[in-house]
């Protein structure tokens, strides 16, 4: 698979922790949207960090600034503090989706995404690509629905999160996981949100990545 440089690149080897590793302190720590709920540590971490790659992987869910899929960005040491943290959700919860039907939802995975930089112009289309490719995939892992929000320093985290909402409500009363909340129907992508269209292999293909 073709790679190019990347600006992050280090000279001291593989800069990459394995699939098989679990090392908390290559890993942003858990956030708000999951305390008061059980944080995957482990090997329970490392197992659902597997599907999830396998889920990125096929639904193209890439990071188009370092050209891999995103599930590598949790083993990758040059961006410690970035990547995803997952917890399962105890019950009560909060946002939008408790107003809502779950009948039939038992096992619920929350998903915090904690960006490389507070500016990440990447993270809207990344957070959305995520949600529907692990629940779209959802035989792949346990878990009857995957709820997904963006970390607070994020600067753009509330918008983000709030269309993230909106999706995740459509999706239990529907089933549709291809909505566009209503006030984005209208919207013109950014650069860094339209699908890629590279066919090599590891770039993605024509069709969107979610």
């Amino acid at each position: 698979m073709p790679n190019f440089p990347s600006p992050f690149a280090s000279d001291d080897g593989d800069p990459f922790d394995d699939y098989d590793e679990f090392v908390p302190d290559h890993l942003p720590r858990p956030g708000a949207f999951l305390e008061g709920h059980d944080v995957l540590d482990g090997e329970d971490h490392v197992a659902f960090h597997r599907a999830t790659r396998d889920c990125f992987e096929e639904r193209t869910v890439y990071d188009m600034t370092f050209d891999y899929n995103l599930a590598r960005l949790n083993l990758d040491t040059r961006h410690e503090s970035a990547g995803y943290r997952y917890a399962i959700e105890r019950g009560g919860g909060d946002g939008t989706s408790d107003t809502v039907d779950r009948e039939g939802v038992d096992r619920v995975l929350r998903a915090e995404f904690t960006p490389t930089t507070p500016f990440c112009p990447q993270t809207h289309t990344l957070t959305i690509g995520s949600f529907r490719a692990w629940n779209g995939l959802s035989n792949r892992h346990e878990y009857d629905l995957v709820r997904v929000r963006t970390a607070p320093m994020h600067h753009g985290s509330e918008a983000i999160n709030d269309r993230l909402a909106e999706l995740e409500t459509t999706y239990l009363e529907t089933g549709d996981l291809t909505a566009v909340p209503e006030e984005e129907s209208g919207a013109r992508p950014t650069p860094t949100e339209r699908p890629m269209t590279g066919t090599e292999p590891g770039r993605g293909s024509t069709d969107a990545p979610f």
